[in-house]
Parts: C-alpha cells; sequence; structure tokens
C-alpha cells in the first residue's frame, strides 16, 4: 500500500465536497471550521465547485471530480478532507484520474457517504485513505473529540485505536490480522459487485450505518446481499461501530442474526466510530490486528502515514 506524508502544521488542506450540495446553513458552517482549522496554523483552500448545485441536488459528477483530481495534483495542497457526506459521491468514480492519484498520494478522508470514495481510491490506486469526520462537523459537533483524533492521526502519526470512550466489547471470540475495509454498511454493500467493486478477500471489515436512515429490516438486507455474494467467506474479521435505533435494535443482534453461526472470525464492537461525535479515524488499507482478549481488541499494527 502506498503511505502518505502525514500532515504538518503551516500545510495546506484542500476541501471538497463528493457528495450533497453545501447549500443553506452549510456555508456557514464551512467558514467555521476553516476558521477553526486556519486558528490551529494550517490554510484551508475551498475547491473550484466546492459550493455548485448544477443540477439542483448537486454538483455534476465531472465538477466533483475536477476538484478532486485538482486537489491532488495541486502540489501545495498536503491533504484532502471531505465537506461533508450525503448520496452521490459513487458519481465520481468514472471521471477520477487514478493515475494523477497514484503519481501524488495524499490524506483524503470523511465517513458516511465518503466511504464509496475512500474504498475505490484505496482498491483502484493501493493509497492508504481514511474514515474520519467530515470538514463540517468541526464547526458543528459539540465537542472537539472527532477533530482532535484527526490532528493525532495525521500529523502525531499515532496508531492510537482506542480511549476511555471506545467501549469495545467481544461478539465472537478469536484473534486475527487483516487490511482494514469498509465505513458505512449501506456503502459498503454497493462495492459488493460490479465494475466498482472492492476485495474483501482475507480484510477486517468495519461497518456502522445511521439508524435515522437505515431500518433494522434494512440493516439486514445489506448483510443478507453481502452474504450471499460470498463476502463473510472472504474476510477474516469483522468490526461493528455505532447503530442507536429508537427501536433499541443493536447492529450487533442484526449481524449476528444473519451470519447465523455460520462463521467462526472474530466480531467486535466499538464505540469509536460512525455517526457519532466520539470517531477515531480509521485507515482503509492498513493492517489491524483483532484479538479479543485485549481491553482494546482493535490494533493498527502498521503505520499509516509517513
Amino acid at each position: 500500500m502506498i503511505l502518505p506524508n502525514r500532515l504538518k502544521v503551516g500545510d495546506t488542506i484542500g476541501v471538497v465536497a463528493p457528495s450533497d450540495p453545501i447549500i443553506g446553513d452549510n456555508i456557514e458552517e464551512l467558514k467555521r471550521a476553516k476558521e477553526i482549522v486556519e486558528s490551529d496554523g494550517f490554510k484551508v483552500k475551498f475547491s473550484k465547485n466546492l459550493f455548485s448545485n448544477t443540477k439542483g441536488y448537486s454538483a455534476t459528477a465531472k465538477e466533483k471530480a475536477e476538484d478532486i483530481n485538482g486537489m491532488f495534483a495541486n502540489k501545495d495542497v498536503k491533504m484532502i478532507w471531505c465537506a461533508k457526506g450525503g448520496n452521490n459521491s459513487n458519481s465520481v468514480f468514472d471521471y477520477l484520474d487514478y493515475n494523477l492519484i497514484r503519481n501524488n498520494p495524499k490524506i483524503i478522508c470523511g465517513f458516511s457517504d465518503i466511504t464509496s470514495l475512500i474504498n475505490i481510491i484505496s482498491e483502484k490506486v493501493g493509497l492508504v485513505t481514511f474514515s474520519s469526520t467530515n470538514f463540517k462537523t468541526i464547526a458543528t459537533d459539540e465537542t472537539d473529540y472527532s477533530y482532535k483524533e484527526v490532528i493525532n492521526r495525521f500529523v502525531n502519526g499515532s496508531l492510537e485505536l482506542g480511549k476511555e470512550k471506545s467501549g469495545y466489547k467481544t461478539i465472537q471470540e478469536g484473534e486475527t490480522e487483516g487490511q482494514l475495509i469498509g465505513g458505512n454498511l449501506n456503502l459498503t454493500s454497493e462495492m459488493v459487485c460490479g465494475k466498482f467493486s472492492i476485495d474483501f478477500t482475507d480484510k477486517i471489515l468495519f461497518i456502522e450505518d445511521l439508524a435515522f436512515e437505515s431500518e433494522p429490516v434494512a440493516i439486514s438486507n445489506y448483510l443478507y446481499y453481502m452474504k450471499q455474494n460470498g463476502v463473510f467467506n472472504k474476510i477474516k474479521g469483522l468490526w461493528i461501530g455505532n447503530y442507536n435505533h429508537e427501536s433499541g435494535v443493536q447492529l450487533e443482534k442484526i449481524v449476528l442474526d444473519v451470519l447465523d453461526g455460520e462463521y467462526d472470525f472474530p466480531i467486535v464492537k466499538s464505540n469509536n466510530f460512525g455517526h457519532i461525535e466520539t470517531k477515531t479515524v480509521i485507515p482503509i488499507g492498513t493492517k489491524v490486528k483483532i484479538d479479543t482478549s485485549k481491553e482494546i481488541k482493535v490494533e493498527l499494527i502498521e503505520k499509516c502515514v509517513k
């Protein structure tokens, strides 16, 4: 895997919007986030089409891809931070310049709908990418927990995946190693087959979902689709994140219902990623070890920035 360079104080961070449009309150939220990051000594560059809403529901796929390609090509930009999530970051897949990205590796991060983008870049290019808080949430979170996690991973090169709020627990015992893949369950399930599929072989799959959008029966749908297409025959371990549905049905329950005792890989749960404020930064393409006998049950065993 290709490691991006770590971020340094004074570096320029490029902000792009591959998903929903930046309109309404989002405009001021991004401006406030920019002020916060710049007050910490970084420079922030908004992409050319960041505030575009050409289609009336988002920028065009080519506008979004132009911004992403442009940020990778810009030698002054050292990190690319996705502004927010939404629904259609996969629209850029045909228009990304994967050779350009491979020859200009740098940090790119985000979560939720950004799951599609960071997984396909890692798959096509071999670049370690990152599931992290989005740029907008720096201004909208009630705490700076997730922002500090970004700084700790990208500036300090931390390998930490556990803190006091991580809440690791064992769902199925075991010990294994593999590269990380995944993120939002809905988006990950859409990348099982087809032209822009990702390879789950010998990977550690991490999953979360937004309960507001995905009812338990929908979660079951995504997981059965993955099961029917052989994903759980390929992976070496499963790491479950946040899913807080009003019914009280937990993501780990639905997982066990679907897997039905047919697989023996380790399964762990934690409260440090997903649609919550306590988000750690998870590198896609970096090797981890799961050991259910330990308090912090998922351990990064390779560097993710250099």
